[in-house]
């Protein structure tokens, strides 16, 4: 390993490495620049895509159009692309800022803003030839031209690889014809060029193709009508087919065969992009039903006041913060490994490659986690709203419609939690992470007689870290016990990874948000974070009874007699507070912030 890079954590370390508050990166660690490029993108989001809700709801396509040609002129589409190629070359965090605080307006134009910079213009960007980044990227990072993605097809879908489509070399050997059909193509009515992913001969692997689309010439290329969805309804989604179609050899993206490795690396990075377009879609939403709630009057009084509303804005209000302190751990972690591979000598491809893939696994934790809890946020904010919840006058039941699809693009989340699994036990055969080692550990303390010594638990969150420290062990126990007994035909287990990867996500998504709040607490004062410290606790409660229901339902599936006993009495052991905390008073306390301040406050 580079020598700059062996002091930040590995993708998938904090499984089996205890991590400082000081070492982590926190949204109110963002800088100036970066904090003026928040408030840049979140007045033009009211400007020009809140304001103009109804018309993205009636499929105006045009308009989806319009607005990315507008954030394209203000640079908006090239955060992420380097200078020399017309973008503001600006850091990780910086890309994962734009995307979230673009995309909480409208998931129409969330989804054509993902599908351009993310899958549109990135794979040329990385994995383009130099002259192929000086023709296109420009065009593409200042909105000129729209970027679209082609690899799903009828038959292949999170089988990416399993693709019909054909190329065939021209007999003069200067193109390739494409034939074949591709499906759910974002941006497909108004881009001008496509990334197409294409079969060579009988090649194991696609290969994938930079493709200039012109309306007036079509070159083989027909466009079905645009699909009538649940959601996001002014994204331009249509079916591509291609008939002979033409493309010149020199637009080969990457080498023969690369296609796939292509497609993979490009999810990784939507896959956290994803997560960070779901945190101010939650915040607005939780907002508009605090609003709601507090206007709202029953029995004389608000419905704020209610318990059961404080339960649901709460639960909310806690999730998006467990989500922005997730989201930005893992995008300063990325940055920082990306920037040390470039201080080491890696071109800026290979240091964004590397600095992605190396955090693949976190990447799919926060899909998963995030899209379901802007889903959850969504369908609460429905049900406070009550019956005008339901009713197209309010925001609400748009923001449920969008908020569905964000769980099963980039990977449907069934594939994530398999994949993040699936990963880390790579990792570990690869000597990345070690595993065997902790997991022996537990094994041979679930063995020993427990400690019946008096906790010292005077000190901000020592017993939650406690308890982190503890699910890890969870997860090794029940993981590195599934793996003994089915060894490569764990894959085959797919309730059982699945069991795993939701016991996974949660020690991510707790450990990030406690140590957000603690880093906070120590450095504006514990009775300045009262309600942020609340708020650690309370996601760690719920995130305590997901590793109960998870690790039980994964033992109970392959272990029995007195293996299983054992797990079970280690699975008790190691999910029992010594001080419980009192829930309803920590959401009643969260609550009642929100209602004093009228906003998501934290």
């Amino acid at each position: 390993m580079d020598t700059l890079e062996k002091d930040i954590l590995r993708g998938g370390q904090f499984l089996v490495k205890e991590s400082k508050c000081e070492d982590v990166f926190t949204p109110e660690d963002f800088t100036e620049e970066q904090v003026m490029m928040r408030d840049a993108v979140r007045e033009f989001n009211d400007r020009e895509i809140v304001a103009h809700r109804e018309r993205f709801e009636a499929k105006d396509y045009k308009l989806t159009e319009e607005v990315m040609k507008k954030a394209g002129e203000l640079g908006f589409l090239g955060v992420a692309v380097p200078e020399e190629y017309g973008g503001l070359g600006m850091g990780f965090v910086s890309t994962m800022i734009t995307c979230e605080y673009i995309s909480s307006g409208n998931g129409s134009l969330s989804t054509a803003f993902g599908a351009h910079t993310g899958i549109g213009t990135m794979p040329i960007t990385l994995y383009g030839t130099e002259e192929q980044k000086q023709k296109y990227v420009p065009k593409l990072a200042s909105g000129e031209w729209m970027g679209a993605y082609c690899l799903t097809e009828p038959g292949a879908g999170s089988d990416a690889n399993s693709g019909k489509t054909t190329a065939t070399l021209s007999d003069d050997g200067k193109s390739y014809k494409i034939n074949g059909q591709k499906m759910w193509i974002s941006n497909a009515g108004f881009c001008n060029l496509m990334i197409v992913f294409a079969r060579i001969e009988d090649d194991k692997n696609i290969t994938g193709f930079i493709l200039e689309y012109d309306s007036t010439d079509s070159n083989g290329i027909v466009l079905g009508e645009e699909e009538h969805k649940l959601g996001i309804r002014a994204s331009s989604t249509r079916q591509v087919f291609f008939n002979d179609t033409v493309v010149p050899i020199e637009n080969m993206l990457s080498v023969r065969g690369g296609g796939f490795k292509i497609a993979v690396n490009a999810l990784n990075v939507g896959r956290i992009k994803l997560a960070a377009a779901c945190i101010d879609s939650q915040r607005r939403i939780t907002e508009i039903a605090l609003k709601y709630a507090t206007e709202r009057k029953q029995f004389k009084t608000s419905i704020s006041n209610f318990g059961a509303i404080k339960s649901k804005l709460a639960e909310m209000a806690t999730n998006t913060y467990a989500g922005e302190a997730a989201s930005y751990r893992a995008a300063k972690d990325i940055e920082d490994r990306i920037n040390a591979r470039l201080a080491n000598g890696n071109s800026h491809s290979e240091a964004e490659l590397k600095g992605v893939e190396e955090y693949a696994i976190e990447c799919s934790i926060l899909k998963v986690t995030v899209s379901e809890d802007v889903q959850a946020c969504a369908d609460e904010g429905i049900q406070i709203f009550g019956g005008m919840g339901f009713s197209e006058e309010t925001p609400m039941e748009a923001a449920w419609r969008d908020a569905r699809i964000s769980r099963i693009y980039e990977g449907t989340n069934e594939i994530n939690r398999m994949l993040s699994v699936g990963m880390l036990i790579k990792k570990a055969m690869k000597g990345h992470v070690d595993l065997l080692g902790p997991a022996t550990a537990v094994g041979e303390e679930l063995m020993g007689i427990p400690s019946f010594d008096t906790p010292d638990y005077s000190v901000l969150f020592a017993e939650e870290k406690e308890m982190i420290a503890n699910m890890k062990k969870v997860f090794l126990m029940v993981a590195g016990s599934a793996i003994q007994k089915y060894g490569p035909n764990l894959e085959e287990h797919q309730q059982l990874l699945m069991a795993a990867a939701n016991i996974l996500n949660e020690i991510y998504m707790s450990e990030s948000t406690l140590l957000r709040a603690e880093k906070n607490a120590k450095r504006f004062g514990e009775d300045a974070q009262d309600i942020q410290i609340a708020m650690a606790k309370l996601y760690l409660y719920n995130a305590v009874e997901i590793v109960i229901k998870n690790g039980k339902e994964g033992i109970i599936s392959f272990a029995e007699g007195d293996e299983q006993r054992m797990m079970l009495m280690g699975l008790k052991r190691y999910t029992k507070y010594t001080n419980y905390p009192n829930v309803v008073a920590l959401r009643n306390k969260i609550a009642e912030k929100l209602s004093t301040e009228n906003k998501y406050c934290f």
